[in-house]
C-alpha cells in the first residue's frame, strides 16, 4: 500500500478532483504509485535447493519471506521440466494459495516438515480459486501442470533434500 501526500504551493487551495487535476498533484501521484506495480510484473529469481522425489531431481527456488511468497512464480512465461518453487513457511498452518497473476499451469504439493506430501491439487492461470492444504504443513511446492501426475508421486509419497527432516 502506498501513501499519497498532497501539498498544494503556498497561495493555492485545492479543492475535490478538479482542483487536484488542474494543479498536476493527481497525475503526479497516480505516477508515484504506479511504479511498483511495473516491477512487481518482472518475474522473482530467488536462490534455490534440489529436492528429490524418489529418482526424480527438482530445482526448487526457495520463498522465504513474506514478500517473496507473495509474488510466487507471478509473472512468469515458462518454466523448465524440472523447476518449481518451494515455499518455506515459519510455522505450519493450513497454506492456501491462489493464481492472480500466474500465467502458466501449475501443480501444487502441500508438504509436511518430513518432505510427506499431504495433497496435491492443480492449479489453472490467472485464477482466484483457493488451492488450500488438508493440514497445517510449512512447505508448498509448485511445479508445472501434471508434473506430480505424470510422474506417479501423490498423496504419502515423501520428497528428500534440505529443508526435510527425517523421523
Amino acid at each position: 500500500m502506498h501513501a499519497i501526500v498532497l501539498q498544494a504551493r503556498p497561495g493555492r487551495r485545492l479543492s475535490g478532483i478538479s482542483g487536484l487535476l488542474a494543479s498536476g498533484v493527481l497525475a503526479a501521484a497516480t505516477l508515484a504509485t504506479a511504479a511498483p506495480d511495473a516491477r512487481a510484473q518482472t518475474p522473482q529469481k530467488l536462490p534455490t535447493v534440489e529436492l528429490a522425489a524418489g529418482m526424480h531431481l527438482i530445482k526448487a527456488e526457495v520463498a522465504r519471506t513474506p514478500r517473496q511468497q507473495q509474488i510466487g512464480l507471478m509473472w512468469r512465461t515458462s518454466m523448465g521440466t524440472n523447476e518449481g518453487m518451494l515455499f518455506a513457511f515459519d510455522q505450519p498452518n493450513r497454506q492456501c494459495f491462489w493464481m492472480r497473476n500466474t500465467l502458466i499451469p501449475l501443480s501444487i504439493a502441500f508438504i509436511e516438515d518430513n518432505g510427506t506430501i499431504v495433497n496435491i491439487d492443480e492449479m489453472k492461470p490467472q485464477t482466484e480459486s483457493n488451492h488450500c492444504s488438508d493440514k497445517p504443513v510449512r512447505y508448498v511446492l509448485e511445479m508445472n501442470t501434471g508434473w506430480f501426475h505424470k510422474r506417479g508421486i501423490k498423496a504419502g509419497s515423501r520428497l528428500s533434500g534440505p529443508p526435510f527432516t527425517t523421523p
